[in-house]
């Protein structure tokens, strides 16, 4: 599998393009907002109705200088010859890059099939965009939901263990946040409930 490294990337305060203004275009530009992102930019003659009032619109023909400042860049036209002209491009400017189509060169990453609850962020790769989408959703109907409050508490509990606990007893600490035992009092009593339990267990917690 070419693409086969996963990371979840902050996108808030990137300038990321969209070279093309079609039905793909606009999937990308929604997706890019659910995300965070803040400064998405479409590049194309024509632009699709259903583009987010948010992305910012340029309706001229690709050219290079469009991808000046830009952090990740989706070559999504209807032209193999446009998509390629993009790759390259981003790639002497050492941007990431994504092609919509399946020409050469390919782009440097995919876009897996995403699930997407408050915190929590499953993404999918399969070689086959349908087949991601039913293994994505094969998870999604497994999921523990309580899982999902844990992951809205670790937001404060993290920084609250870090400032009270030296670094080597850390990972066991939040090891035990993240076993059913620490679901189940939190999905009971909460956050406070929770605060009081692992407290007891690592008494330094409470100092």
């Amino acid at each position: 599998m070419r693409f086969a490294y996963p990371v979840v990337l902050d996108v808030s305060d990137r300038l990321v393009v969209i070279v093309g203004g079609g039905v793909v275009a606009v999937r990308k530009a929604n997706a890019l907002l659910e995300c965070g992102a803040t400064r998405v930019r479409v590049v194309a003659p024509e632009i699709h109705e259903d583009l987010p009032e948010a992305v910012d619109r340029l309706r001229e023909r690709y050219d290079a200088r469009h991808l000046d400042g830009a952090a990740l860049a989706f070559a999504a036209t209807d032209s193999p010859q446009v998509n390629e002209q993009v790759v390259r491009d981003a790639r002497e400017r050492g941007i990431l890059v994504n092609r919509a189509d399946e020409g050469e060169p390919a782009g440097d990453f995919v876009t897996p099939a995403r699930f997407h609850h408050g915190e929590v962020v499953i993404g999918v790769a399969a070689g086959s965009p349908a087949l991601a989408v039913a293994i994505r959703n094969d998870i999604a109907r497994q999921i523990d939901w309580r899982r999902m409050k844990m992951a809205v508490a670790m937001q404060s509990l993290r920084p609250w263990i870090r400032g009270r606990m030296p670094a080597e007893r850390r990972s066991q600490v939040l090891r035990e946040l993240a076993g059913d035992e620490a679901i189940e009092v939190l999905d009971r009593g909460g956050e406070p409930a929770l605060r009081d339990w692992i407290g007891r267990k690592y008494p330094e917690l409470k100092l």
